[in-house]
């Protein structure tokens, strides 16, 4: 399997299906730990930490990273974040979390699907990677 960063490096925006697509039409499996009409929120499979969960909005609408945002994104994104708090909340992360949004091949970004990483259960460290 290829690191994060080589994924990232060859990884190209498109507007065909993501992974994280397959996953909101469960035609790919996950442990999903929140949904609602706007958000999903599943496990991560490969961990940074002892909780380790991605949040994706539902529809992606052009959102295939934050530097691909626009105003009528900003809902969207204020909903993630805030759904991050509340499974956050659910998952016992009461001592802190860190929030990660990868953007671009420079920040690692993989799925071009914007997602967030909530990764908690450890100390974490400054500065990161």
């Amino acid at each position: 399997m290829a690191s994060e960063k080589e994924a990232a490096l060859s990884a190209t925006p498109s507007d065909a299906p993501t992974i994280f697509d397959k996953i909101i039409s469960k035609e790919i499996p996950s442990t999903v730990v929140y949904e609602d009409d706007k958000v999903l929120a599943f496990r991560d499979i490969t961990p940074q930490g002892p909780v380790h969960i991605l949040l994706i909005p539902k529809v992606r609408d052009g959102l295939t990273g934050l530097s691909k945002a626009e105003v009528r994104h900003i809902d969207i994104l204020g909903r993630l974040l805030y759904t991050a708090k509340l499974v956050a909340k659910q998952e016992g992360l009461d001592e802190g979390f860190r929030i990660v949004i990868n953007d671009g091949p420079q920040g690692c970004q993989s799925v071009y699907h914007i997602h967030v990483h909530l990764i908690g259960g450890r100390q974490m460290n400054w500065p990161p990677g």
